[in-house]
């Protein structure tokens, strides 16, 4: 029988301190996160952050907590619901740190008699911090718990053409009426040193300004490269002028280097060149969360207002939307088929 985990990063219990402490030692402690040596991360993480960035997350979470929860959470599980909905296989939902766990989505298909997963990580874009630690940890739980389950992974689809539709008639929809002169698509940050790692030739990743744009097939995991594409091809459905649009890199921590443009200095040149009215969409997120809520949603939009903007107008992510939920429960849907005819 199969079955479909649908896997997103995760978030705290609650915005209490305790549990926001609880989640980001998961989540920082994770190699593929913090990928220095366990010693030096431990001494980071549990020495240095943990005893002051709580108090100050657990503030912003308190900021965009809804009264059902983590929106993370509810936007997820909205998301599994409706695809199940649409599908006759199981639908799971996990997330790679707190709850509900990945640990946790396996064994409820496999209760219902699953023995055959499609895994699919709600990142259009890869990158060892989020879709590999996801694939590592799933297949640790698959090969100590359940040996006899096989597992297929939706692959990233950061360029696939439904997902650029899904995208592109988001923000159309949310910009219709709209006076706007600049639309900034900004992307998670992660280090450079991840890029380097992730790229299988050992020698096509530069970070300048012709390597993403150069054939290679460091491209499969080249987070950057994805990025870029995911703007170039959304700007090409919507007709964007070239100049009207651009890419930058939101959240970063410690003191190396990380992707750049930086979003916060992205929105605050722009404010103070003159624009006053910009749009910033989110598209390394399928759901809205802590970054796109808080750090874009209320910090950035403050920032650009008081650099001289008069609104910023953040596009929320897809979420939930139909069109979203018809495109993943057809992946399955032909996953399953597929899978199927293989059998028959």
């Amino acid at each position: 029988m199969k079955g479909a985990l649908l896997i997103n990063l995760g978030s705290p219990d609650s915005p209490d301190p305790r549990d926001v402490k609880r989640y980001l030692g998961e989540f920082l402690m994770d190699e593929r996160v913090i990928d220095i040596s366990k010693a030096l991360r431990t001494f980071l993480v549990k020495g240095i952050i943990l005893n002051t960035r709580p108090k100050k997350s657990a503030k912003a979470y308190k900021k965009i907590w809804w009264e059902e929860g983590s929106p993370l959470i509810v936007l997820s599980k909205r998301l599994q619901k409706s695809v199940q909905k649409k599908i006759s296989i199981p639908v799971e939902l996990a997330m790679r740190y707190g709850n509900p766990s990945i640990e946790e989505g396996i064994k409820n298909l496999v209760n219902q008699g699953v023995n055959e997963v499609i895994l699919i990580p709600l990142y259009p874009q890869f990158a060892m911090a989020t879709t590999e630690t996801i694939l590592v940890l799933a297949e640790e739980v698959r090969s100590q718990n359940h040996p006899n389950l096989s597992f297929t992974v939706l692959p990233p689809f950061y360029n696939h053409p439904d997902y650029i539709r899904v995208l592109s008639e988001s923000i159309q929809e949310n910009l219709k009426d709209k006076e706007w002169e600049h639309l900034l698509f900004s992307y998670h940050g992660i280090p450079e040193r991840h890029i380097r790692k992730s790229d299988v030739t050992k020698s096509h990743c530069k970070i300048d300004k012709s390597c993403c744009q150069t054939s290679s097939k460091a491209h499969k995991y080249c987070y950057r490269h994805q990025c870029y594409e995911t703007t170039r091809q959304v700007a090409e459905y919507l007709e964007l002028k070239e100049g009207t649009f651009s890419t930058s890199f939101q959240s970063r921590l410690g003191l190396d280097p990380w992707l750049r443009p930086y979003t916060d200095q992205t929105v605050a040149k722009f404010a103070k060149k003159g624009v006053k009215k910009m749009a910033i969409a989110t598209p390394a997120f399928v759901s809205d969360c802590l970054e796109t809520l808080e750090e874009i949603g209320m910090e950035a939009a403050e920032d650009f207002e008081e650099k001289g903007g008069e609104k910023l107008y953040v596009i929320p992510c897809i979420n939930d939307r139909p069109d979203w939920v018809n495109v993943l429960s057809r992946w399955i849907d032909q996953w399953a088929l597929a899978e199927t005819a293989k059998t028959l």
